[in-house]
């Protein structure tokens, strides 16, 4: 079992300065403890002191030689779910080990522990089911849910990432195989913003599936019945939240990967009772913006001149259009001008404001119809490609789902009218994608300024080698978690992800390298995680959602609260 943090302390020797863990565990109990565990790296005293004597070969290693040793071993290691597990098992045995690792190689990880790898891992979660970590809510435990995170093997969490596992990734209904993305996104908050691993909480919430392939599997380990909907879902998910302000008050939480209208009913919901805020919506927004100003710069634009083209109207897709909406608001634009400049396309086309039957999030994201008086169809509605012929958009962001749908005639047009069209197709996998950053570029000759969701090799046209910058949301969310807690955030509003999405924009820089990334490279995220926490931190006090403190004091905190995965020696207690 994982300990509970009062089984170690950290200390400072007042005679020498030296930092500590005052450590209670002895012998197998601290060797098997993954947030107290050395391995070989315990020194021949600690041994002695623990009661470890005889319990690991007679060498002392330095932790670069460990690193060394298990990077050398994972590399021996050819397909990448097998890496996945490699690393999983890695995380239940050292998590400073871990993360040491995973630190130093960012870049090559990162698409290990999370996308695109770990939607494999969610449709294969059964099958490779080894040792639990994290949480498990399901309808059965209805009426005790306070018992049940009484059990959680952390008592003094500050970060949850929760999720009903109905919208993994671009993959759908994965029913308890959710838990791999609640899983990874905790771990980037370790790894990418410096949250000790003892403050962050995976919490599955299975409400059921109706994914008939898991119902039918005998390994299936969720619950078999179909998805609650409606009031016995929301009961249930009303019975959590009370109970997390219970057990973890000083939690955020991050609701991951719920389903569209969902999406948006428990993020409206909860957002005024606990700390929370909901990635997919909020924190693809902001990263979304962060590469649109970048972006802008580039070509020499001005956001306030810029006609935006969404499609895809799901969670992600409405809530870049909702945060993109804002920002022209600060930049001057009227909301009539709004309406007419920000068009979103759903599976029925162009999503006008008199549309029959529009409801829930779509009427927030609905254009002005007048957009559209005296354009052609060619369909029941006007589709993608009625859209960019007769608006003219300058930018186009594809968060459909739905791949190759940026055909060449459809930015071939849109080059025709922009001489730098901004392209960011975001849809992932990378089978999702709506066009690849090669046929982006061969199509525009160069002109194209791209961005994905996807991790994509540089390509080179004309001479030129065009770096593609990931659209990550890694970029912001831990950086948005981190600086909310450590100020005692009360609520997460839309200030803080204006404040990360400058945040990543100001850290990029203004490169006018021809091909420069849209963003920061991966291995920059912990430099950018402080950067966004610092920005998000002073939102929230100026908002007034968090207590009044100083900046410098908003600076320290985020220093102070950022944990370097390296050991510590350790004294018994």
């Amino acid at each position: 079992m994982r300990p509970a943090p009062q089984s170690y302390h950290a200390r400072r020797d007042p005679q020498t300065g030296e930092h500590y863990l005052a450590v209670s565990r002895r012998g197998s109990a601290l060797k098997d403890d993954p947030l107290l565990a050395k391995g070989t790296c315990f020194t021949l005293a600690e041994r002695r002191a623990f009661g470890l004597t005889g319990l690991f070969p007679p060498a002392v290693s330095t932790p670069d030689e460990q690193a060394t040793r298990a990077y050398a071993n994972f590399q021996r290691i050819g397909d990448n779910v097998a890496k996945y597990l490699f690393l999983a098992s890695l995380q239940d045995r050292n998590e400073t080990l871990f993360y040491q690792l995973v630190c130093a190689h960012l870049e090559e990880m990162l698409p290990i522990i999370y996308t695109p790898t770990v939607g494999l891992i969610c449709e294969q979660y059964s099958q490779n089911y080894r040792r639990p970590r994290g949480l498990y809510v399901s309808s059965e435990d209805r009426g005790h849910i306070v018992d049940v995170l009484r059990h959680a093997e952390r008592d003094d969490v500050r970060i949850i990432v929760a999720t009903d596992n109905e919208a993994i990734l671009g993959i759908g209904d994965q029913g308890v195989g959710g838990m791999g993305i609640a899983v990874g996104k905790v771990a980037l908050y370790t790894a990418g913003a410096g949250v000790h691993p003892a403050l962050g909480l995976p919490l599955d919430i299975d409400v059921g599936t109706d994914n008939e392939r898991l119902l039918n599997d005998p390994l299936y380990l969720g619950v078999r019945h179909r998805r609650l909907r409606g009031d016995a879902y929301f009961s249930l998910l009303d019975e959590l939240v009370e109970a997390i302000k219970v057990v973890f008050p000083k939690a955020l939480v991050q609701w991951e990967d719920f389903a569209n209208e969902i999406a948006f009913q428990v993020m409206h919901r909860y957002a005024n009772q606990l700390p929370s805020f909901d990635d997919d919506i909020q924190g693809t927004a902001a990263v979304v913006e962060a590469g649109i100003r970048t972006a802008l710069d580039r070509c020499g634009r001005t956001l306030a001149e810029e006609r935006l083209v969404f499609y895809g109207a799901g969670a992600s897709g409405a809530g870049c259009a909702q945060q993109m909406r804002r920002a022209l608001k600060a930049s001057g634009c009227s909301d009539a001008e709004i309406n007419r400049r920000v068009l979103c396309l759903d599976s029925k086309g162009l999503i006008l404001a008199d549309r029959p039957g529009i409801r829930g999030h779509k009427q927030d994201i609905a254009a002005d119809p007048q957009v559209a008086s005296g354009w052609t169809r060619s369909g029941d509605g006007f589709s993608l490609s009625d859209v960019v012929s007769q608006f003219r958009p300058t930018i186009l962001i594809g968060v459909s789902g739905q791949p190759g749908t940026f055909t060449e005639q459809i930015v071939t047009t849109m080059h025709a009218h922009v001489a730098r069209p901004i392209v960011l197709t975001l849809s992932n996998p990378t089978s999702k994608v709506e066009a690849t950053p090669e046929q982006l570029l061969r199509w525009t000759n160069g002109a194209a300024i791209v961005g994905t969701g996807s991790p994509f090799a540089p390509v080179v046209h004309d001479g030129v080698t065009h770096h593609i910058g990931q659209c990550n949301n890694a970029f912001v969310f831990p950086g948005i978690g981190l600086g909310a807690i450590v100020v005692g955030a009360r609520v997460v509003p839309d200030e803080a992800f204006a404040a990360a999405a400058m945040a990543v924009y100001e850290y990029t820089g203004h490169d006018a390298t021809p091909g420069a990334s849209l963003f920061p490279r991966i291995g920059a995220l912990r430099a950018v995680s402080a950067k966004v926490a610092v920005a998000v931190g002073r939102a929230l006090v100026e908002c007034g959602a968090a207590p009044e403190m100083s900046t410098d004091e908003i600076d320290t905190r985020v220093a102070e609260a950022t944990w370097e995965p390296r050991y510590l020696p350790y004294r018994p207690a």
